[in-house]
């Protein structure tokens, strides 16, 4: 349901997983790591970028930067 697939969203797409993730891979010289957390911090960014934020529990189109989607369109006035 829309409540599952917002704490997943939100989960994979919150700075705590790649900074912790780049943290590791420093600490443990795996440049693997550190390379993989570059690129999931830069996914992220770009979805910000593109007003695309952490998903609201209550609709798939509700995020923290505003409504996105077919639920912007539904608001916009006519």
């Amino acid at each position: 349901g829309p409540r599952v697939g917002a704490w997943a969203y939100n989960l994979a797409h919150s700075l705590i997983g790649p900074l912790l993730l780049a943290g590791a891979g420093l600490l443990a010289a795996a440049p693997l790591a550190t390379a993989l957390s570059l690129i999931w911090l830069a996914h992220i960014g770009f979805d910000r970028a593109l007003g695309y934020g952490l998903k609201s529990p209550e609709a798939f189109g509700l995020t923290h930067l505003g409504l996105i989607g077919p639920a912007k369109r539904a608001a916009r006035p006519s």
